[in-house]
């Protein structure tokens, strides 16, 4: 999937915001399916009025996100999971949270 980069005046992102917001959807799918009807309607989904339910877009979503983690080489593999010491290790998780604070106040 291709991503693009879309410039509107501020009106018109805060009315698609909305718009979108009332359909239960994003501004990227409602941009997406306009796009799609632009095209002949070819891949669109089964909504005549080409605006995916939330159900779609959770299913679009997830399929978007495993397919970036095949390009990436991501797996979800049993042997990345942490072990129990590991999870429950809170000197880490507190150095590892004190060191993301320290980068976010020096951005």
């Amino acid at each position: 999937m291709k991503n693009i980069t879309v410039s509107v005046d501020e009106e018109t992102h805060r009315l698609a915001r909305i718009r979108a917001a009332e359909l239960d959807t994003s501004v990227s799918a409602l941009v997406r399916n306009y796009l799609k009807s632009l095209s002949g309607g070819r891949g669109m989904a089964a909504d005549p009025s080409g605006v995916e339910t939330a159900a779609e877009l959770r299913r679009t979503t997830l399929d978007e996100v495993l397919a970036d983690f095949d390009a990436r080489g991501v797996g979800l593999r049993m042997a990345d999971n942490l072990s129990r010491e590991e999870l429950y290790d809170r000197d880490a998780a507190r150095a590892e949270a004190e060191m993301e604070r320290k980068r976010r106040a020096s951005a």
